[in-house]
Formats: structure tokens, C-alpha cells, sequence
């Protein structure tokens, strides 16, 4: 639950662009294998985007992870 509480924590202080750099951080984590024990804060930040962001789900991630690519 720490790691939730932490997450948390910084996900209130943190800019779009901290973010957005935190879930590509996840997700390259849960690529490797470690799923199921990072679901919970790949939730947390899916939630933080979705509500920065309304009605727009994870579409501004996923333009800055392209954006990035270029």
C-alpha cells in the first residue's frame, strides 16, 4: 500500500509532463513481467490523466509518447 500511498503523493504535486513520464515508466516496468504487481499504480495514473484531462481518457499520453518518438 505504500507504494499507492506515495504514488499518490507525488501524482498532486506533479506536472502533465511528470506524469506522462511516470506511466512510461510503468508501462516499461509491466513489460518486463511485473503486471500484476504494478496494475494498481498504472490505475492511479491512468485515473490522474483522465481527470486532467476529461473526456479526453489517456489521448494526451498517448500523443506525448508520440510526440516523443519524433
Amino acid at each position: 500500500m505504500t507504494q499507492e500511498r506515495d504514488l499518490a503523493d507525488f501524482l498532486r504535486e506533479a506536472t502533465d509532463e511528470e506524469i506522462f513520464e511516470k506511466m512510461q515508466e510503468l508501462e516499461l516496468q509491466t513489460e518486463s513481467g511485473r503486471f500484476a504487481e504494478l496494475s494498481s499504480l498504472v490505475a492511479l495514473v491512468e485515473t490522474e490523466i483522465e481527470q486532467r484531462f476529461p473526456g479526453q481518457s489517456l489521448a494526451p499520453y498517448m500523443r506525448w509518447k508520440q510526440n516523443r518518438l519524433l
